[in-house]
C-alpha cells in the first residue's frame, strides 16, 4: 500500500510546485507588476522604430509603381471584392490575428472589422494604456495617406509584373508607419504620468489646441526629421568595392523623402493620436 502512495504523494507534490510556479511566473507578468514604459524607454523604442521605417522605404523603392497591385478590375479575385494590395493585407492580416498579433496593445489593424479571434494562448500584456487606447485606431488616414501621397514620393512609374511581392513591401511598410503613428498612446500616458498637474486642466476643459500646444517641440521635432534624412542617407547608399569613396548621391531612393514623411504625416497623426488619447484619459 506505501509503495502504490508514494508516487501520488510525489506526483501531487510536483504538481503544487509547478502550479506555484506558473503562478509566479503570471504575478510577473500581471498589469500591476510594473511597467517598462519610461520616458527613456519609449524614445528609445521611437528611434529603433525609425529603422524599420527607413528599410520599409528601401525595400519598397526596389519595385517601380506597379499599378495593377492597386487596382480592382485587374485583381479580379474570386469571391473578393478589391485591389491585390487589400486581399493581402486583409489576408495576411487575418492570419497574423490567428496567431494573437493584435493582442499586443502596440499594434493595430488596417482592417480591424474583419479580424478573426486569436488561436494560440495569449501573452499577458501589462496594462500600462488607459482602456480608452483601444478605441483609437487612425489606419484609414494614414491608408489614405500612403496610397495617395507618399507612395508617388517612392516608387517611380512603370511596371515590372511583381504585383504581389510590391503589395508585401506595401504592407511591411504600412505596419511599421502605422506602428510608429499609435505609438503615440504611450508617448501620450508617459507625459501624463510623469505631469498629470499640466494635463488634467485641458483635458477637462477638452482644449485640443491647448493639448497639441503642450505636446510641440519644435526643435526636438527637426532633429528626429534631420535624423531619419541622415539615416535614409545612409542606408540607402550604393556601396561598391571598387572605389575607395562611394557616391553620396547614388542613393536607392531619395533620403528627403523619408524627411518628408515625419514632417507632413508621422509626426502629425502621431500627435493627433496623442491628443485623442488624453482627451479619454480621466474618462
Amino acid at each position: 500500500m506505501m509503495m502504490i502512495r508514494f508516487p501520488l504523494v510525489v506526483g501531487l507534490v510536483l504538481m503544487i510546485c509547478a502550479m506555484r510556479c506558473r503562478m509566479a511566473k503570471a504575478a510577473e507578468q500581471s498589469p500591476d507588476s510594473g511597467n517598462v514604459y519610461t520616458l527613456a524607454s519609449v524614445r528609445e523604442d521611437l528611434v529603433r522604430q525609425e529603422d524599420t521605417i527607413i528599410y520599409g522605404l528601401i525595400e519598397r523603392a526596389k519595385f517601380p509603381s506597379n499599378p495593377h497591385t492597386y487596382d480592382e478590375e485587374y485583381a479580379q479575385i474570386q469571391g473578393f471584392c478589391g485591389s491585390l494590395v487589400e486581399f493581402v493585407v486583409k489576408n495576411t492580416e487575418a492570419i497574423q490575428a490567428k496567431a494573437g498579433r493584435y493582442k499586443n496593445p502596440e499594434e493595430n489593424a488596417f482592417f480591424p472589422e474583419n479580424l478573426p479571434p486569436s488561436i494560440v494562448p495569449s501573452y499577458s500584456f501589462k496594462q500600462f494604456l488607459h482602456p480608452g487606447a483601444a478605441s483609437i485606431n487612425i489606419n484609414k488616414s494614414i491608408w489614405k495617406m500612403y496610397f495617395q501621397e507618399l507612395l508617388p514620393l517612392v516608387a517611380t512609374s512603370g511596371d515590372d509584373g511583381n504585383y504581389a511581392q510590391t503589395a508585401a513591401n506595401d504592407l511591411s511598410l504600412l505596419q511599421a508607419i502605422s506602428r510608429r503613428i499609435h505609438y503615440g498612446k504611450f508617448v501620450a500616458e508617459v507625459k501624463f504620468r510623469d505631469a498629470p498637474q499640466d494635463y488634467e486642466p485641458l483635458i477637462r476643459a477638452k482644449d485640443k489646441e491647448g493639448l497639441m500646444k503642450l505636446l510641440t517641440f519644435t526643435s526636438v521635432e527637426e532633429t528626429v526629421r534631420k535624423r531619419v534624412e541622415k539615416k535614409a542617407a545612409v542606408f540607402g547608399q550604393e556601396v561598391s568595392l571598387d572605389n575607395e569613396d562611394d557616391d553620396e548621391e547614388n542613393h536607392k531612393f531619395d533620403p528627403s523623402v523619408a524627411s518628408s514623411l515625419y514632417k507632413n504625416w508621422v509626426i502629425p497623426f502621431t500627435k493627433e493620436v496623442q491628443v485623442e488619447y488624453l482627451l479619454r484619459r480621466l474618462d
